[in-house]
């Protein structure tokens, strides 16, 4: 069985220093994995249950994987239809190469409308 940590990769605690810090005590604790959240646009919707700051998972996870070669790194939700399928697989396979294979891609269609329309992407065709 491996075990994981939902690291909190937004509001007023999530900062550089708190995420290297969960990585840390992730890995001493003996963590399998550490996966992060999804949202470009901090549309009302979204910052009513998740405030800013709100980093982006991709990036996000390729600055991590660089503080651990032991855990695992991962979206718990990576929103597909914000980005393009191709942006999507070559960043992400970037991540994985780089970290050693250690990267897994969790995906879902969304749900913020607001975030949709900020994007300009349609709402009712993204599944």
């Amino acid at each position: 069985m491996k075990i994981g940590v939902n690291l909190i990769n937004f509001g007023p605690g999530a900062t550089p220093q708190t995420l290297k810090s969960w990585v840390r005590l992730s890995d001493s604790l003996g963590y399998h994995l550490m996966m992060i959240s999804d949202h470009i646009g901090i549309t009302p919707d979204v910052h009513s249950r998740y405030p800013a700051p709100f980093y982006e998972p991709i990036s996000t996870l390729g600055w991590l994987a660089g503080m651990d070669h032991n855990l695992e790194i991962g979206t718990t939700v990576l929103i597909v239809p914000y980005r393009s399928p191709l942006e999507i697989a070559r960043a992400c396979a970037n991540i994985d190469q780089l970290s050693g294979g250690r990267f897994i891609l969790g995906v879902g269609v969304g749900w913020a409308q607001q975030e949709f329309d900020a994007l300009r992407v349609p709402f009712r065709q993204r599944g």
